[in-house]
């Protein structure tokens, strides 16, 4: 009750004690401090599968390594996903359409179909090459990437499992390096590939340029190099092309964009799709919109400049992530001493900040647990604390990939939207949170679909 009245207060994790903030002014002064930068331990769980990826990289790799990634996640780059997200939307629905029909009075649980296709636009987005996770869940890859995430959460919420010589013995360890061979020998063959195949269309716009076919001068590191159609860049070529970075270190970019990105952004559509279905007048206000946008027309795919119109929808989902944050407890340990509030918290300290319970202050959202997406309306924000609403951090460290999360939510969403009336089984009372990677309901979230006419 100390904290929740104060915004701060101390607990232990076994040995090690815990400053857990949740009040924006005291969020504040890390967050925003450019040399308060490096991660908690608990994120050492993650790095032999990261390794130092943005996500789990020590301060002095993590600046020069967002410096070279943030061209990636221009805004025209960005675009160029939007055919990617669709078209994995456009399997999603087909997927739920089945399970609709399958289950039409008790509904089903919408968790793993998001899942599933989240999965999918961040492999394919980022290594430019499906995995088809939405059509085959059983695959080698699709398997690992839920089990290691299952045994990194276990050995976080297990403090005996913590030092390496306890969990080295056990089964959970020999399940842990199982998956990182598979992740990683998939990853490393695709780096191999992508590179190659890089290499091959350079060669061939040389030629093409000793031969003075200006014409396809410009365009031929777009295409397949065989005369093809158009290729899609991924991330994975940006990188490739002109980051600088080691194949080791774009390996670790790779994986940490899909980790980073697919879980946290599946949490936020399922969770979106149920509160949505929760509160059938916002869910319509929300078609109604989409609608206006599209001129009626529910086949014609939007553009990004249409998705981008969609502001109430951008309201829906904001507030889906006040309400459930994908990432719920932001750590970081402080290299130097901070004042917070009326306290000064020592260098060495590992802060820990509470995003669920910061984005429930009733000071900043009156009536707080209630789903209201007009909290994000322009003049609800007006005067609103820059570190009230942090769902992707906030500050130098915030996250890198929050443009694309948001576009690729509100192409999946308003895709659902267009041909599903959503309607949700579970009360929200009844739902249990389970805090592992990120936040997640305990046993799914079960809803009904009925296909609009």
């Amino acid at each position: 009750m100390f904290g929740r009245r104060h915004g701060i207060s101390r607990v232990w994790n076994g040995p090690i004690p815990y400053v857990l903030i949740s009040k924006a002014s005291a969020v504040e002064p890390i967050l925003s401090n450019p040399k308060l930068v490096e991660k908690s331990n608990d994120y050492e769980y993650m790095k032999a599968w990261l390794g130092n990826g943005l996500l789990t990289s020590p301060g002095h790799i993590w600046h020069p390594r967002r410096k070279s990634l943030t061209p990636a996640f221009h805004f025209k780059i960005l675009s160029d996903f939007v055919g990617i997200f669709q078209n994995q939307a456009d399997v999603l629905i087909e997927k739920l359409g089945e399970q609709a029909r399958a289950h039409p009075q008790e509904g089903f649980n919408i968790v793993p179909y998001v899942t599933l296709c989240a999965l999918d636009i961040f492999c394919e987005t980022a290594m430019g090459c499906p995995v088809y996770a939405q059509q085959n869940a059983n695959s080698e890859y699709v398997r690992a990437h839920k089990q290691i995430g299952q045994v990194i959460r276990n050995r976080l919420q297990k403090i005996w499992l913590h030092p390496d010589f306890v969990f080295k013995r056990t089964d959970e360890f020999r399940k842990h390096q199982e998956c990182l061979k598979v992740l990683h020998t998939f990853s490393d063959r695709v780096v191999r590939e992508r590179k190659e195949e890089l290499r091959r269309r350079k060669a061939l716009q040389a030629e093409n340029n000793n031969n003075n076919n200006s014409e396809e001068e410009d365009n031929i590191l777009l295409h397949d190099g065989t005369g093809g159609k158009k290729k899609q860049l991924a991330f994975l070529d940006l990188l490739l092309e002109g980051s600088g970075l080691s194949d080791l270190a774009i390996r670790e970019e790779v994986d940490t964009f899909i980790i980073g990105g697919h879980d946290t952004t599946a949490a936020a559509m399922a969770w979106i799709l149920y509160l949505l279905g929760a509160d059938p007048a916002i869910q319509e206000r929300a078609v109604a919109e989409i609608d206006a946008v599209m001129g009626g027309d529910r086949e014609r795919r939007p553009t990004m400049a249409e998705l981008n119109e969609m502001r109430y929808l951008e309201a829906c989902i904001k507030e889906g992530l006040r309400l459930y944050p994908s990432i719920p407890v932001i750590g970081r340990r402080l290299t130097e001493d901070v004042r917070v509030e009326n306290y000064t918290l020592p260098a060495g300290t590992t802060a820990m900040i509470v995003v669920y319970e910061l984005h429930r202050d009733p000071v900043v959202f009156p009536n707080p647990d209630k789903y209201n997406p007009d909290h994000f309306l322009p003049e609800s924000c007006a005067g609103r604390h820059p570190y009230a609403y942090i769902p992707f951090s906030a500050g130098p460290r915030n996250c890198i990939g929050q443009k694309f999360a948001i576009l690729e939510e509100k192409s999946v969403l308003s895709a659902v939207l267009r041909k599903y009336r959503v309607e949700a089984v579970n009360r929200r009372e009844d739902v249990q949170l389970l805090c592992d990677l990120v936040l997640r309901p305990k046993d799914g979230l079960v809803v009904r679909l009925h296909e609009r006419t």
